[in-house]
């Protein structure tokens, strides 16, 4: 840290406040420097933090935090944030298991005013915030709130924007507008911004206008309030059709070049006294600094280890690495495609990493991309089956939270066959508690009319996706993990299987383990281990949640003294709350034991400690297996 020579001095904001405003540029230079730096040997995200910095310190050199209120939407934008807000010392823990969160968290500092892991909630955040302060009879702070071009697609964003001028409260958006979220924007609102930004009247008419500003300071900066206070009269004119926000009752003001630091430094102390709605909107580069993150921006969104000086990324050595199961999702539903004309595939803005590219690549004309709004996603999925289409509509598990209403009114109260996958199910790791998949199974569940099912393995993804394909009567849910599968050799024939049936993968003695999904490998590694010590547990794979296989756990309760049941899910409401009904139903009386997630929000961390706190890993099943036993 000694080498930087301005950050090195710098802890908090009101050490950034110290500097003139020409040590800005400097400043910035060292956060981008070390920024890569860090996310080099420890990875992030770091496109969208490389594109905020200038922004970032703009902000906290005008605005007082924490007595202002700063949220960052989405939150993978907030690194420069973090390290000005008294976490540079611990940025090194960044995602790291009990380390700082990659994401802005309340819990973590003061200067964290809302958790921000998903898209599109600042705006209705800082509303809230306004509008107490306001009934408070609060006037002195001011309420911003830094939101991506792709998260202001979002429709949570527009019910905000909708809702804000009507308050009167006074908040400031600001746009950072980049062209691309994780993939390229797609939609009108980014088609609109563009066309803002690429005005060609709107921006000679202003760069004329810059050309003709004079030299000296103190007139120079009276001159630009002038013409900043004028810039609405301006777009108006030169823009009739593209005033969306100026509809909506926001002051909008801009496009600025969100890499100028002085200048935002002097347009954010002009916008601040202003009362009411603001919306600023801010030109960025994603990946800013670093040539290859600018030039391949969704890799670079989060890139893993990489050279810090070429920023070449590391890849370890593959030989005979199994595919993820992305890749065998993506794959199969393009051999779907190709035999049924009326397969189509939708994504809300994850098109790259659940691996519809590879479909894209094919039927450009038929998959959707719809940007970020899970909520159309599934109910555009259920217009679509209506039709007599078979879409597959892949939502992360965390995000599909967001869409539950629409699950259960357009989807399964109407019996539309909709095929729900669900990606990056389970525990994922470093992005913690806002991406964990934890709770699909056990909010489905809860829904009548739909199947639901896990796959042990690749194989199995894709006979189910098979399987789905060709039962039409009900919506199917598939749930399966983030990351690589088990074996090479997957692309098998396809093989229907028996809905609701599951696959006795081992009989034994005494105890009888239940799993479904993925988890069950540990299972059998478990067991692999039990051996040694004689103890014998059966093993079988339930493969669906709903409708759960009754014959196997009448046979189960029969057979057996013991049952243990494992989910990488929450246990209220998932496979353990499954069959204790199930035996309670019929009367059964045993004992049953349950490996799953308690009821707590499980933090970040890398997947081999949070299996291990969990007791996912197959040493800690076995344990738990032999102290039943004992």
């Amino acid at each position: 840290m000694s080498n930087y020579q301005y950050l090195s001095k710098i802890n908090y904001p009101e050490d950034l406040r110290q500097l003139k405003i020409s040590e800005l540029p400097a400043l910035c230079a060292e956060l981008r420097d070390y920024i890569i730096a860090e996310t080099a040997e420890n990875p992030g995200h770091l496109g969208a933090s490389l594109g905020t910095i200038e922004l970032t310190v703009a902000l906290h050199y005008v605005f007082h935090t924490p007595n202002d209120k700063l949220v960052w939407d989405v939150g993978h934008q907030a690194y420069c944030h973090k390290i000005l807000t008294g976490r540079k010392a611990q940025f090194h823990s960044n995602r790291k298991y009990h380390g700082i969160s990659g994401f802005p968290k309340m819990e973590e500092s003061e200067y964290d005013a809302f958790g921000t892991g998903h898209s599109s909630t600042s705006v209705s955040a800082v509303l809230g915030m306004a509008v107490g302060a306001k009934l408070e009879g609060d006037d002195s702070r001011n309420f911003i709130a830094v939101i991506g071009d792709g998260a202001i697609g979002g429709g949570m964003a527009f019910e905000a924007l909708n809702h804000a001028a009507e308050t009167k409260a006074n908040i400031l958006i600001i746009l950072n507008d980049n062209k691309i979220a994780i993939d390229k924007n797609v939609g009108a609102m980014s088609k609109y911004l563009l066309h803002i930004t690429a005005s060609p009247t709107y921006n000679r008419v202003k760069n004329k206008l810059w050309n003709l500003l004079p030299h000296d300071k103190p007139v120079h900066n009276r001159v630009v309030s002038f013409f900043s206070k004028m810039g609405n009269m301006l777009k108006g004119y030169i823009l009739r059709g593209s005033n969306l926000f100026q509809s909506l009752g926001f002051r909008y003001f801009g496009p600025v070049d969100g890499h100028d630091v002085i200048h935002l430094v002097e347009t954010l102390r002009d916008l601040q006294p202003l009362t009411g709605a603001k919306l600023l909107h801010v030109i960025t580069v994603k990946g800013k600094g670093l040539r290859l993150a600018e030039e391949h921006q969704t890799t670079y969104h989060a890139p893993g280890k990489f050279d810090p000086d070429t920023g070449k990324i590391l890849k370890p050595d593959a030989v005979n690495v199994p595919p993820k199961y992305q890749e065998v999702f993506g794959e199969t539903v393009l051999e779907l495609a190709k035999m049924n004309d009326k397969v189509v595939g939708i994504t809300p803005a994850m098109a790259t990493g659940c691996s519809l590219t590879i479909m894209n690549e094919v039927f450009p004309e038929r998959v959707f991309d719809v940007g970020i709004a899970e909520q159309h996603a599934v109910t555009f999925a259920a217009g679509m089956a209506s039709q007599g289409y078979i879409p597959f509509c892949n939502i992360y598990s965390t995000f599909l939270q967001r869409a539950y209403d629409q699950v259960i009114h357009d989807v399964a109260l109407q019996k539309l066959h909709v095929i729900l996958c669900i990606d990056r199910a389970g525990i994922v790791g470093e992005d913690g508690a806002t991406h964990q998949g934890l709770f699909d199974l056990a909010f489905l569940r809860a829904i009548p009319n739909i199947i639901i099912a896990a796959p042990l393995n690749i194989i199995a993804l894709r006979n189910l996706l098979f399987t789905a394909y060709r039962n039409r009567d009900l919506p199917f849910a598939i749930r399966y993990p983030r990351g690589n599968g088990e074996f090479s050799d997957w692309k098998l024939p396809f093989e229907e299987l028996p809905i609701g049936k599951a696959r006795w993968l081992k009989t034994g003695d005494k105890i009888a383990i239940l799993s479904i999904g993925s988890i069950g490998n540990n299972v059998s590694k478990a067991i692999d281990l039990l051996q040694k010590s004689n103890c014998n547990p059966a093993h079988i794979d339930m493969q669906f949640l709903a409708p759960i296989d009754e014959e196997s756990l009448h046979q189960v309760a029969n057979q057996y003294d013991t049952i243990v049941t494992v989910e990488e899910g929450t246990l209220h409401g998932g496979l353990f709350s499954a069959v204790t009904e199930f035996l309670a139903q019929h009367q059964y009386h045993l004992t049953v034991s349950a490996i799953g997630v308690p009821h707590y929000f499980v933090e970040h961390g890398d997947e081999n400690s949070l299996f291990h706190e969990l007791h996912f890993d197959p040493e800690s099943i076995a344990h738990h297996i032999l102290s039943l036993i004992k």
